[in-house]
């Protein structure tokens, strides 16, 4: 997977990606990831990348002259095959929101370009005809996409096959809609983890996640993902598709 992060900020890049998985995923080939200087594709001696909006208004919009020249520049060697391999990502927070699934359809494709908004905003004209896929990473606003940027890096690379070091690693975590998920089926949140000690400052771990029985692990961590799940995200939960076995660990777990 090629990652091209398009940037009037390059030196933000420094630090993000020399962590944990990603810097693993990049040493192992995995992953390459390429910033390019968006004023590089400027034509005049200021090197501008910005200008005031038509019809008025506060703040400065990212012209589309350098933005639609980077991104041709970035794939002028491409087939028409491979671009169909290829996603134009606008970060903008007027965008698709990120979820799992479309994490999952991103990691399909062979190559992600990342045009990092800034400003007020980018000229519609990129959305428009040169993006493929406008996404916002939540219903709030940030002062440019080079955050968001990095999040859609980091969710996508770790569905990448062999990322995380297992198969099933990535299987088995909030929002999964895998279909051999058996505690998060139905796209619900994890359930609570715990490790050693077994008691930390009176606080012991559940009985049945030490005692053994591997059947009664499993209802209890879709008990409490359910009960997880309908707490802090009902949302979700009003969407999964239950089975009788959930719908009796929620009675239960609401007459306890």
């Amino acid at each position: 997977m090629i990652f091209d992060i398009v940037t009037i900020f390059p030196e933000f890049f420094q630090g993000p990606f020399e962590h944990g998985i990603i810097r693993r995923t990049r040493e192992d080939g995995l992953i390459d990831i390429r910033i390019h200087d968006l004023r590089n594709y400027t034509t005049d001696k200021h090197r501008t990348v910005d200008d005031r909006p038509f019809g008025g208004g506060e703040g400065m919009v990212l012209k589309p002259e350098p933005l639609f020249a980077a991104v041709e520049s970035i794939l002028s060697d491409q087939t028409m095959e491979k671009r169909a391999e290829t996603a134009i990502v606008l970060l903008s927070a007027q965008g698709k929101l990120l979820n799992h699934s479309l994490a999952q359809t991103l990691a399909e494709q062979k190559r992600l370009v990342l045009l990092c908004g800034r400003y007020e905003g980018v000229d519609e004209r990129v959305a428009e005809h040169l993006a493929t896929l406008e996404l916002s990473v939540g219903d709030y606003v940030l002062t440019g996409g080079e955050l968001a940027a990095a999040v859609v890096v980091d969710a996508v690379t770790r569905l990448l096959p062999e990322a995380l070091g297992h198969e099933l690693s990535a299987v088995e975590e909030s929002f999964s809609t895998h279909p051999e998920a058996r505690i998060t089926a139905g796209g619900i949140l994890d359930c609570p983890h715990y490790t050693r000690p077994a008691e930390f400052r009176d606080w012991r771990v559940p009985e049945t996640l030490i005692g053994g029985n591997h059947e009664d692990v499993r209802r209890w961590r879709r008990r409490q993902a359910l009960v997880k799940t309908r707490r802090n995200r009902p949302d979700l939960l009003e969407r999964a598709a239950l089975s009788e076995e959930d719908r009796r660990l929620l009675e239960a777990a609401e007459r306890d």
